[in-house]
């Protein structure tokens, strides 16, 4: 990559690819791109520098990119193969490299903290982000979401430090590019079963990613996994728990708007550690973050407790819009949980921290796909709910099914109050429905809707 003085990224608008678009940036590089609509995102990326088109014309690509030997291009696995750019590159003879590949590079010149899973990547691996930046180790991280706080970016940089946090995303075997010195693997219920068709063969890449760990480094793997390992010899491995295992926790104490634990490694233990976004699910991502850095050898007592207690949280991972004063004020919580088990665990998560409030679960399915493999999972979930409000599906990358819309997770949910809506309807149900507690969740776009609502509240 240090060859090319412009990257040209197809697909620029993705949360993933902003990244790396602004590491190129702090890089000295020229950098542009194409994507299909705008976004807020994609107008941040302008503001910065990036030369963003919207029009899929060849003609539309800036003409310092037009360079083979000058112009690396960089490419999504969301964009489809005929996408008229990526075509330009191809019959150009362009280098042309996913995503995942310029992330694969990244790892084989840093010591790289990759972060695994179904679920918990986003949030696991921002923790460990913050921890090493908030410690003073330094990193150069590459997260799923946006970090909240100070940073408000994706990403992280740091001009000497050895380490790099990424996002291990099993998506299309994007993983399988990494070479991790130290690899966490939060979960492994199946997942993108439109791309790996069945749950061993999802389990089988899982474990191929084992295999990658670089000799004398680490892996940590969530207790009660289906996954059997096959790290290479000299690779050190551990477990982690909630209550159980190498890292998990201890004495935990929960008060109203707090959660403080004691976090035990092998080499004993750093007491009191206070959640900064203090949710239930959050004990085992910090537990998760917390192990990747003491296997760094350069986690303290201070750092932990400074570090997770600042924690700003990720937009979109269990983010509160609303909390009026009140004791029975209203709530509004938006969470990207697009799995049936994030489901349940962001449901119950909220249930922890209003036990006695009425709960109403508004959620848009991702995918057609996920919504035909899981339809009875999501019901399961759902019904564990007060009231459940089921928006139409949103398609990301896929075309209709036939036979799969959200009704066939309508009809399997128990909850005696239910309604299904489409996305622009929700605004006007929700405030007819007089709610206490909202819990907003999936990884399409509901969420642009959440603030008009909670403006009607403030």
């Amino acid at each position: 990559m240090k060859d090319f003085d412009n990257i040209y990224f197809v697909g620029a608008g993705g949360i993933g690819m902003a990244a790396l678009e602004r590491y190129f940036l702090s890089r000295g590089k020229k950098v542009a791109g194409y994507d299909r609509t705008p976004s807020p995102l994609t107008g941040e990326l302008a503001s910065e520098g990036v030369e963003i088109s919207f029009d899929d014309s060849q003609d539309a690509i800036p003409q310092k990119f037009r360079d083979p030997l000058s112009t690396l291009v960089v490419r999504t696995p969301a964009v489809p193969d005929e996408n008229i750019p990526l075509n330009f590159f191809r019959n150009g003879g362009f280098t042309i490299m996913k995503r995942s590949e310029v992330l694969g590079a990244v790892t084989r010149d840093s010591l790289a903290l990759c972060f695994a899973g179904t679920h918990g990547k986003t949030t696991t691996s921002s923790m460990a982000a913050h921890i090493l930046h908030h410690g003073g180790i330094g990193c150069n991280a590459f997260l799923g979401g946006i970090l909240g706080g100070t940073y408000n970016s994706n990403l992280i940089l740091s001009a000497d430090s050895p380490y790099s946090v990424i996002e291990a995303d099993e998506y299309d075997r994007s993983f399988h590019t990494l070479t991790p010195h130290i690899a966490v693997i939060n979960a492994t219920d199946p997942d993108h079963l439109d791309i790996y068709g069945t749950e061993e063969a999802y389990l089988e890449s899982f474990a191929h990613f084992t295999e990658l760990i670089r000799p004398g480094g680490s892996l940590v793997l969530r207790q009660g996994m289906k996954l059997i390992p096959r790290p290479a010899e000299g690779v050190a491995v551990y477990t982690f728990g909630r209550d159980s295992g190498d890292f998990h926790a201890s004495r935990i104490r929960r008060t109203p708007g707090r959660i403080v634990f004691d976090f035990i490694h092998p080499g004993g233990t750093i007491s009191d550690i206070e959640l900064g976004v203090p949710v239930d699910i959050n004990i085992d991502n910090a537990i998760s973050a917390l192990s990747a850095c003491w296997l760094t050898g350069r986690l303290t007592p201070e750092i932990a407790r400074n570090a997770m207690a600042s924690y700003p949280g990720v937009e979109r991972r269990f983010q509160i819009h609303l909390k009026q004063d009140s004791p029975d004020g209203k709530v509004v919580i938006d969470d990207y949980a697009h799995h049936p088990d994030e489901l349940s665990r962001s449901i119950e998560s909220v249930r922890a921290l209003y036990p006695d409030r009425h709960l109403t679960v508004a959620f848009q399915p991702h995918l057609y796909s996920r919504t035909r493999d899981f339809a009875p999972q999501f019901a399961s979930a759902l019904s564990t709910a007060d009231a459940v409000v089921l928006v139409d599906i949103y398609p990301a990358r896929e075309e209709p099914i036939p036979g799969v819309s959200s009704k066939i997770i309508f009809d399997r949910v128990t909850a005696s109050d239910k309604v299904m809506i489409s996305k622009e309807q929700f605004v006007d149900t929700i405030k007819n429905r007089n709610f206490e507690v909202l819990l907003t969740v999936g990884a399409g776009d509901l969420n642009l809707y959440v603030p008009r609502l909670c403006s009607l509240y403030i």
